[in-house]
């Protein structure tokens, strides 16, 4: 039997369940996916449920805020992705070795390639990226390569300028959007959890703050369906949206590692998607 589960703190917004099940069923195998909530500082519970996914019982894990990061020393390898990026969001075994890799950046280029619309690169494009924990390098890992330029804005501006020495090109602001000149931007994502179930009424950008017209918003929070972040920008008549996208296209490429089987992706969206 295939077990699988989602280690973070919280972890009950979390829509991975279904599309996972959904997964499984569709494909006809036997399995389950869980929720293994793990508080910020519980590195002994951390460690545990690892040694399961080592001595088999656990086929496979995927990783979110706040362990990105932390189950990095207990992998035996990282992925080329996962050791440029500096975060793991899926675990698995191979040739008896747990694997910290990192599906994030891959699932978040294509649904933001979708969003926008075609392109041949971003070169000439500026995006602003909203915090700068493991989300957050992902998607700088995923715009730098496509060349765009990127500006990171945290409160932790140390975090957020250990991200830049990581990634060539990759300017830091603090997060005071009050001040920074938000006129030239293509894109800006939201990586932080503001806006996140049970906080609804929270958005990273000041209130009333006016953007242009040819600004698009990624907001990287998919529960609510419609955050704060995503109601205001379309307020403006911006394209918005969250990441429920990348969600999807993250979770059927964490399928096919753990599985071997590449899932239909209108069957997950379908299994979180109120018709």
């Amino acid at each position: 039997m295939i077990k699988l589960g989602l280690i973070g703190y919280p972890v009950s917004h979390s829509l991975s369940p279904k599309i996972q099940n959904a997964a499984l069923k569709a494909c006809g195998l036997k399995g389950e996916y869980s929720l293994f909530p793990i508080a910020p500082d519980g590195m002994q519970a951390l460690k545990d449920l690892l040694d399961r996914v080592r001595s088999g019982e656990v086929t496979g894990l995927n990783v979110t805020i706040p362990h990105k990061q932390n189950v990095i020393p207990f992998m035996d390898e990282l992925t080329p992705t996962a050791q440029a990026i500096g975060a793991v969001n899926i675990i698995y075994i191979r040739e008896n070795k747990l694997i910290g890799d990192n599906t994030d950046a891959a699932g978040f280029l294509v649904d933001v390639k979708n969003f926008i619309g075609n392109w041949d690169s971003g070169v000439g494009k500026s995006a602003l990226v909203l915090g700068a924990g493991g989300s957050a390098r992902s998607v700088a890992y995923a715009l730098c390569s496509d060349r765009w330029s990127v500006t990171v804005a945290a409160r932790r501006i140390e975090q957020a300028q250990q991200l830049a020495l990581q990634f060539a090109g990759v300017n830091v602001v603090e997060l005071n959007l009050q001040t920074f000149q938000l006129s030239n931007l293509e894109l800006i994502i939201n990586t932080t959890p503001l806006g996140m179930t049970p906080n609804i009424d929270r958005s990273p950008l000041p209130e009333n703050v006016v953007l242009s017209p040819h600004t698009k918003i990624y907001d990287l929070v998919y529960n609510p369906r419609e955050t704060k972040l995503v109601r205001d920008a379309r307020s403006q008549g911006l394209d918005a949206t969250t990441g429920l996208g990348m969600l999807i296209e993250q979770a059927a490429l964490g399928f096919e590692l753990w599985t071997g089987i590449k899932p239909l992706k209108d069957i997950l969206y379908a299994s979180v998607v109120e018709r």
